[in-house]
């Protein structure tokens, strides 16, 4: 064992017992973090190609201001992003401020009064409830006349193909499909159920729009849900694709009329993609995009120490601790409420920014229950950077993701088990 990080960390908070049972679990993930590099490095060629196949130059970076009218590096950047999602167009601006942002300019663009929005994949994420219209808010998709419809999962959190094949009717329009698992406890889908799902609902209505939303997922697979028939593919530049670098700004790429639809949307009819200025923030976005790959790799490293971490000591892990990845959101059922405390106090305690701080549950816009948040982050919000969250309610789940380098995340998670070791609430075992 290397004595001299044994003393950094002891030194940094973390008891030699705890550490000693990390670097124990983190010795038997060799192969696994070996697969993840792979994909990175697949991943990682994938982007660099779309940039070389663009042309991508310094004058790329350059900032505009006011109507952003000719900006290179703004169109130049939705290029390489439909090259690298191998898709007709994209849409990537700084004007899409969140992925919630990205999601209902997408569904608000491509849907008309009596159309409907149908998930075959149960309840979306917290906040898109207010967009839809499940939870009463202004302005919501309900109050122009657009219905919603879902097909829960199985109780294995499979696709309930039967009652999916029921469900679709003359006024389904868009399709959409949650890829993360978000606040639930079911499994984040793979591209490949992704596809072999939007396969039986095209069969079933072949112009039905499919919307996939991307949101943590990607780069944790070789291929994408357009590679394998999505219309739409939908997230936020302050998850996955900003590589911890992007300030702000979402993306929406896919079908050519799709993102022209949502382009209108963004700015106004008439005007649409040619306004829109970058203001300043093309260089990091362009930088993220680049570093992704590897900063997401670094993340999903940091979910299965987790997850490897924490289920031996009785805390049920989705995805388990063998699981294979889709996304990189790591789930544990923490059993308290001062468990969750605990956990999150220490993921802050572990963060580069505002460790000295104590995170406290709050009412949190968009969400029907107090959440505990823990971002110790670069970008405010970046769910890429390490971050920990979850609604204060039984079972009490966290919510861990992110980490721009491995051996950081790492350490916000040992911080985490220390916290709950001070508390009383774990017990090491004897190695």
């Amino acid at each position: 064992m290397n004595e001299d990080l044994k003393r950094i960390y002891e030194e940094s908070g973390i008891e030699p017992r705890v550490f000693e049972y990390g670097m124990k679990v983190r010795a038997s993930l060799e192969e696994r973090f070996r697969r993840i590099d792979e994909n990175a490095e697949y991943c990682q060629i994938k982007v660099l190609n779309a940039m070389r196949k663009n042309k991508v130059s310094q004058e790329c970076f350059n900032t505009s201001t006011g109507y952003g009218y000719d900006d290179f590096g703004r169109d130049t950047l939705e290029k390489v992003y439909a090259d690298v999602f191998h898709t007709e167009d994209a849409l990537v601006r700084p004007q899409i401020t969140c992925g919630t942002h990205a999601l209902a300019l997408a569904l608000f663009s491509n849907l008309r009064p009596g159309d409907e929005l149908y998930s075959p994949a149960g309840k979306p994420y917290d906040t898109l409830e207010e967009v839809i219209g499940i939870r009463p808010s202004k302005g919501s998709l309900a109050e122009y006349g657009i219905t919603y419809a879902q097909t829960d999962l199985l109780g294995d959190g499979t696709f309930d193909y039967d009652a999916i094949a029921g469900s679709i009717n003359e006024r389904t329009k868009v399709v959409t499909i949650q890829r993360s698992k978000g606040y639930q406890t079911r499994p984040s889908f793979s591209v490949k159920q992704i596809g072999e799902l939007i396969a039986f609902v095209k069969n079933i209505k072949s112009d039905v729009i499919v919307m996939v939303d991307n949101c943590y997922g990607e780069f944790t697979e070789p291929i994408e849900p357009s590679d394998v028939g999505a219309d739409m593919v939908v997230g936020s530049l302050i998850k996955n694709p900003g590589g911890g670098l992007a300030a702000i700004g979402g993306y929406i790429a896919g079908k050519t009329e799709c993102i022209e639809n949502a382009a209108y949307r963004l700015t106004s009819p008439g005007l649409g993609r040619e306004v829109g200025a970058s203001l300043g923030q093309m260089r990091s976005f362009y930088q993220g995009l680049f570093m992704s790959p590897t900063v997401t790799a670094s993340a999903l490293k940091g979910a299965i120490f987790a997850a490897n971490l924490y289920e031996p000591l009785g805390f049920p892990a989705v995805p388990n601790a063998t699981e294979s990845r889709h996304d990189i959101i790591q789930a544990l059922t923490l059993k308290s409420e001062e468990g969750l405390l605990a956990f999150c106090s220490g993921i802050q305690a572990g963060s580069p920014v505002d460790s000295f701080v104590t995170p406290l549950p709050w009412d949190m816009p968009g969400y029907d229950d107090q959440v505990i948040m823990a971002a110790g982050a670069f970008v405010s919000g970046s769910s890429i950077e390490l971050s920990a969250d979850g609604p204060l309610k039984p079972p009490y789940n966290v919510y861990f993701q992110g980490g721009l380098t491995f051996p950081s995340a790492a350490f916000g998670i040992l911080m985490s088990l220390q916290k709950m070791v001070e508390q009383g609430l774990v017990q090491i075992p004897d190695l």
